[in-house]
């Protein structure tokens, strides 16, 4: 599904949209937002927040347009706090950097708030149940408008306050951070900013989550089994993917496991694959690494932009770009694969995409980006990605296994068919996720919809009474009837 459209859900011609980032709102996954660099042209490098916004699970996308209009932004990252709203983490054209809130699960962004930070930053937010719930930290790289070797910084207070910038051990630059479930903070990265560099790091917090002190960091170092790598290949201007870091956040035997991914230059001819390495001690020591792409005898393909998440069950998601289809190594395939074991196995690599090529359609930079983005779910997955399927550059979402609207942890056609929620306009929609009133399942409250709502207060038609309870009081009553008078004449 293409997120940067048009109001009548086309193609936007000329235009370049790449590096997404996405947030689902964790009390009610219908709602999600994803950002990008927006390029209107791409005979220019100027850029601009771009964004989308989903009501419904990511099956139809509103493209709102971009944050402050004619401001030079990149690099965006998106996250959810655990009460529902979204930010949005974007670099200026300084190096310096904004956090913009949404208090309406991305429909807008109104409040704006000063936050240290640079170029190649990430953010996340914990979600845990310990005692930093809701704390947000975000590290970047030295390339910065502030703080010189100081990349680390934390709010204590949802988003809205920063403390002074830190160093952080070893200065991890390039990757990403998690959140334990008991709090623990996870930052993880190569140790220097370059483009074929092996010393991969991991600096750990235990007292991050502790708003009394300032955070300490230990780290150590590991063998990912090759190089990180950047501007050559298939991304010859941009990186070839982060440095991924997730954690284990079940109840079971492998709480706490922490996980690394990353796309690396291995020894020897092969260029690039993806590789994994965990750690069963709180990060303090790794495993060796393991490939997880399977194309076993073929040493010339790119397996790049590694991206990895883990569902609350316990299950690691990855996805990647491959070019092993293509015997030129030019074209690429979004690869998908799994594991059930803490990363011991993975699953056959699955190709979820046509083939595309990435060297058309640079927005006046020879890249599409540095990095995807995705988060997981007991059932499936939802990935913010990027292609040129239409001649350029453009953002996508892809939902990989089945819908889970309601977030129950069963795929909605299952909900539906036990009877636990009901479709009754038959969209394939649990009706609790479902526009109220919508019974022509066209998306909107009509006069078309005025005989199914009728009918369902009339006859009292238990298949549909979800649908008709305007008022989600849990009842289809005549109280309902005032509720859907007004959406339908705001209609």
């Amino acid at each position: 599904m293409q997120v940067n459209v048009d109001a009548a859900g086309e193609n936007i011609v000329g235009d370049a949209a790449n590096e997404p980032s996405i947030a689902i709102d964790p009390t009610n996954p219908n709602r999600i937002a994803i950002g990008w660099r927006q390029f209107d042209t791409i005979s220019s490098n100027f850029r601009q927040a771009g964004y989308a916004f989903s009501t419904d699970a990511g099956r139809n996308w509103t493209f709102q347009g971009v944050i402050e209009p004619g401001v030079f932004r990149s690099d965006p990252v998106l996250e959810s706090h655990p009460a529902g709203h979204f930010v949005y983490y974007s670099l200026r054209q300084n190096f310096l950097t904004d956090l913009f809130i949404s208090f309406d699960r991305g429909e807008s962004w109104p409040a704006r708030v000063n936050i240290p930070g640079g170029d190649k930053a990430w953010l996340t937010i914990d979600k845990s149940n310990g005692p930093g719930h809701g704390h947000v930290y975000a590290a970047w790289s030295t390339a910065a408008g502030c703080c010189q070797n100081r990349t680390f910084t934390r709010s204590t207070d949802g988003g809205m306050t920063y403390m002074t910038a830190i160093a952080l051990p070893s200065t991890p630059v390039f990757g990403t951070l998690a959140v334990g479930p008991d709090s623990e903070l996870y930052v993880a990265g190569i140790n220097f900013p370059s483009g074929n560099n092996s010393n991969f790091v991991v600096a750990r917090s235990l007292d991050a989550s502790d708003a009394e002190v300032t955070p300490t960091f230990t780290s150590v170092g590991l063998s990912m089994g090759g190089a990180f790598r950047a501007s050559v290949g298939p991304n010859p201007g941009g990186l070839l993917g982060q440095v991924w870091i997730d954690v284990d956040r079940t109840d079971g035997p492998s709480r706490g496991h922490v996980y690394l991914m990353c796309s690396v230059d291995p020894p020897g001819g092969d260029p690039m694959d993806v590789t994994f390495s965990r750690s069963t001690d709180g990060g303090q020591t790794w495993s060796a690494p393991i490939r997880v792409n399977d194309d076993v005898g073929n040493t010339t393909a790119w397996q790049w932009f590694g991206t990895m998440s883990v569902a609350p069950n316990g299950r690691i998601d990855a996805v990647w770009n491959d070019t092993r289809n293509d015997p030129a190594n030019l074209l690429s395939e979004l690869m998908y694969a799994f594991s059930t074991d803490g990363g011991l196995t993975w699953s056959a690599n699955v190709v979820l995409s046509p083939p595309w090529d990435s060297r058309i359609g640079w927005p006046n930079q020879n890249k599409i980006g540095d990095y995807y983005d995705m988060q997981s779910d007991n059932v499936g997955v939802s990935l913010a990605y990027a292609a040129t399927f239409n001649g350029e550059q453009d953002v996508y979402y892809l939902r990989i296994g089945p819908y889970d609207c309601n977030g129950n942890g069963v795929a909605d056609e299952d909900d539906v068919a036990s009877g636990v929620s009901q479709d009754c306009n038959q969209n394939g929609i649990p009706d609790e996720c479902d526009v109220r009133g919508d019974f022509d399942a066209d998306r909107a409250v009509t006069s078309d919809d005025v005989p199914g709502f009728a009918a369902a207060l009339v006859i009292v038609d238990p298949d549909c009474s979800t649908l008709a309870d305007m008022n989600t009081n849990g009842a289809a009553d005549g109280d309902d009837i005032a509720h859907f008078v007004k959406v339908l004449y705001a209609e």
